[in-house]
């Protein structure tokens, strides 16, 4: 068959012999690959070319001719739609096997390693129900306002009541919230004009403690029969602790603003992690799957390897959440955050916990490391914690020219770990081990934490 002849909406049929890192089966017919979403390996499918590119093509699966062992039913073709659920039709334990595939192939291709350990993925015992948080879009439908999700690649908001892998709370909240605001004729954010109030609705949940914090994200500083709105909130939403007002008045796609209101209640709610427990508040980061950070974070200890005489350093460490179990097992620990309200929180939580010697400053790695130096403070152990995008090269050569006889590398990207783990392995460290741990059931994001020792 000749590519070059090929044209978009041509049926073809072939055999799914591998999966991308976004899920999608791959089909090659004389080596030109196309990618076709909710197919699986091994499958022979009929499907109709969508999009034609110069190295690969997009196709949309039409037909499954010979199944896959591992495909299972799946929950709701809407989490496909709008790419929250986009694994659900692959069964969970192979779900946890192309993870694992995904970190080694990510460590093989960018990091150039061979010869790797990766340990089989950590999964979870129930792999729905499970995110403690929801940042839901809220828009007008048909001259109601409505709470949903984004088709994929879009802005278009499809209507959405049960999203199956947040908590079934979180989902019903929602829902109160999205009725109250109907009741007093509260309009929903306008994009094509920034006309509207309401952005967002964010229900953040304690997993231990069910707890409950709304944050309503609004175009401008002022709502509409506010004191009846929170009134029939508190009346209406079990254990809710905590209710904000977040301005995001630019036109961005960034969520949250910088500004935020305590409406009612407190300005944080609370949950535990490893048996500490935290103060939570609208803009803090903490995990959105509890019992599998504290896997994750457990693994992250268990590499650390304390006795009890170790200094350890944690770099961005945001509320404190790995900082202090660390402490718990070290003599002390040295943990540092951009963001100067994540550091205040951290101190509120030592102080909660009673741990004394953790020790918390606000400014950037590169920045505070050289004056921890200067103090004469050595790290027997780093741990790192890094956002999507990874470490900083000039942090990692700080890191590194430290010293530091361990390095624990706690990631939620592992195509920057890799180029990361790359550079710290050149700078005269080994990478020893790697665990996946799943924290995103149905979906194709994956969690590792990678040990790196001094040679």
């Amino acid at each position: 068959m000749n590519i070059k002849n090929l044209s978009k909406n041509e049926k073809l049929k072939g055999v799914v012999v591998d999966l991308t890192s976004q899920g999608e089966g791959v089909v090659k017919i004389d080596n030109f690959p196309f990618f076709v979403e909710g197919a699986l390996v091994g499958e022979s499918i009929e499907f109709k070319v969508i999009k034609l590119g110069k190295k690969f093509a997009y196709g949309k699966l039409l037909n499954i001719e010979v199944k896959s062992p591992h495909r299972v039913d799946m929950k709701d073709d809407l989490g496909r739609q709008i790419g929250t659920m986009t694994l659900q039709h692959l069964a969970y334990s192979e779900q946890l096997k192309f993870k694992q595939k995904l970190v080694k192939e990510a460590f093989e291709r960018i990091g150039k390693f061979r010869d790797l350990t990766i340990l089989p993925t950590i999964g979870m015992e129930e792999p729905w129900a499970y995110r403690n948080k929801a940042q839901i879009p809220v828009r007008e439908k048909n001259g109601q306002l409505e709470t949903g999700f984004f088709r994929k690649n879009s802005h278009d908001l499809i209507p959405i009541e049960n999203f199956y892998i947040q908590h079934p709370i979180i989902d019903q909240t929602i829902l109160i919230v999205r009725d109250i605001l109907r009741k007093f004729k509260i309009k929903a954010y306008d994009e094509a004009n920034q006309s509207g109030l309401v952005r967002h609705i964010i229900v953040k949940r304690g997993h231990y403690t069910g707890e409950i914090m709304v944050i309503l994200v609004l175009n401008r500083k002022s709502l509409p029969h506010r004191d009846e709105i929170i009134h029939m909130m508190v009346k209406k939403i079990p254990n809710l602790v905590s209710i904000v007002a977040n301005y995001q008045l630019k036109n961005s796609n960034v969520i949250m603003g910088r500004e935020s209101d305590i409406y009612w209640g407190k300005n944080y709610y609370e949950d535990e992690m490893l048996g500490l427990r935290f103060k939570i508040s609208a803009q803090s980061f903490f995990q959105v799957n509890t019992p599998q950070a504290e896997k994750l974070y457990q693994t992250a200890i268990n590499y650390a390897a304390l006795t009890g005489s170790e200094t350890v350093l944690d770099a961005y460490c945001g509320i404190g959440s790995i900082s202090l179990a660390l402490a718990t097992k070290a003599k002390s620990v040295y943990a540092m955050e951009i963001v100067p309200e994540a550091i205040e929180m951290a101190k509120e939580n030592a102080s909660l916990n009673q741990i004394n010697n953790a020790h918390f400053e606000v400014g950037k790695a590169e920045e505070v490391l050289p004056n921890w130096q200067a103090e004469g403070v050595r790290f027997d152990v780093a741990v790192v914690d890094p956002p999507r995008k990874g470490l900083d090269a000039q942090f990692i050569e700080t890191l590194t020219d430290l010293g530091p006889d361990r390095i624990v590398y706690v990631s939620c990207n592992p195509a920057t770990c890799a180029r990361d783990c790359r550079m710290i392995a050149d700078a005269g460290y080994q990478l020893v081990e790697i665990q996946p741990v799943d924290l995103f059931g149905q979906t194709v994001h994956v969690e590792c934490v990678c040990l790196l020792e001094r040679l």
